[in-house]
């Protein structure tokens, strides 16, 4: 059964036990700012981390092979000491677009520096423990493999990944009296770090913001290859999920890793659009993405 076109039939179903794993993750670690180790150490965390994010089973789905959730992280070095060592990192992650060859950008989120701190020891493995914080390393890992699952799971079913949000949540609270960066409320005044940005998925006030990525992919997107002004349509009035959101919150982070992903892909949806859909497109979007107002601009300008 194909998990990406039956998923609302899975998920109402009895619990399928493990098949092939979820992710097909691809990760790129950046140590040029260290010195003085050898590669080979780099080349096997690398090895390490890619077996772990690919070969954990992260649900009790089947997944086909070619169903894998398409993602990308990217670790940058800046410092290390014996096997500890300080960096940030970049997950991204892809959702194809039913019957065409384009995936479409969901998730798009950069730490800040200097947040992902961790201990490394070759030709050791990697474990991971829903109960407890063991390795920083993993508990990071895991983290993202449930927000990138879940938000994968959003555009599939309303609000479908409630059960893996609810995972990383744990892992957040599991965090909370270690001394490893990025997971506590008062390291980010602005609200931009894995603990608010879980508990921002999460706030039930926030809702509106996962039903408009089912929105957007499931009635819009997916529908587009053969019913494209219908579909294209669906995208805009899922922007104003997006709106509402905004204005109950005009700093939520979440809205921000979602227009991070969405905005040069809606740039793109509505370049061909009417002038009317444009206008009211372009309004919406400059509202609740301020930062790229000259870039929607562009959309009424053509």
């Amino acid at each position: 059964m194909n998990l990406k076109t039956s998923l609302l039939i899975l998920v109402l179903s009895v619990s399928y036990q493990s098949f092939a794993q979820e992710l097909n993750c691809q990760v790129q670690i950046n140590y040029s700012q260290i010195r003085g180790v050898s590669r080979q150490i780099f080349d096997n965390m690398q090895k390490d981390i890619n077996q772990f994010m690919n070969t954990h089973k992260w649900t009790n789905y089947q997944f086909e092979n070619n169903e894998r959730i398409r993602c990308n992280i990217s670790i940058t070095l800046s410092s290390y000491a014996g096997n500890r060592y300080l960096g940030s990192l970049q997950v991204t992650s892809n959702r194809p677009v039913f019957e065409t060859s384009y995936e479409s950008p969901v998730l798009n989120f950069k730490e800040k520096e200097k947040l992902f701190d961790f201990e490394y020891f070759e030709n050791q493995n990697m474990e991971f423990n829903e109960a407890t914080h063991g390795s920083n390393l993993t508990a990071v890992l895991a983290y993202y493999a449930y927000i990138i699952i879940g938000m994968d799971f959003d555009t599939f079913r309303s609000e479908g990944g409630t059960e893996f949000f609810r995972k990383a949540q744990t892992i957040v609270n599991n965090a909370q009296s270690s001394q490893n960066k990025g997971w506590k409320a008062y390291e980010a005044p602005k609200r931009d770090n894995r603990y608010f940005l879980i508990k921002d998925i999460l706030n039930s006030r926030n809702s509106a913001a996962r039903r408009a990525m089912y929105r957007y992919h499931r009635q819009g997107l997916d529908i587009m290859s053969t019913k494209f002004e219908a579909g294209r349509t669906e995208v805009a009035e899922s922007l104003r999920y997006f709106q509402k959101v905004h204005r109950l919150d005009p700093n939520l982070f979440f809205l921000k890793i979602i227009l991070d992903a969405k905005w040069k892909e809606l740039i793109k949806i509505f370049a061909g659009s009417t002038a009317t859909e444009k206008t009211k497109v372009a309004t919406i979007l400059k509202e609740i993405d301020p930062g790229r107002i000259k870039d929607y601009e562009q959309l009424t300008k053509n």
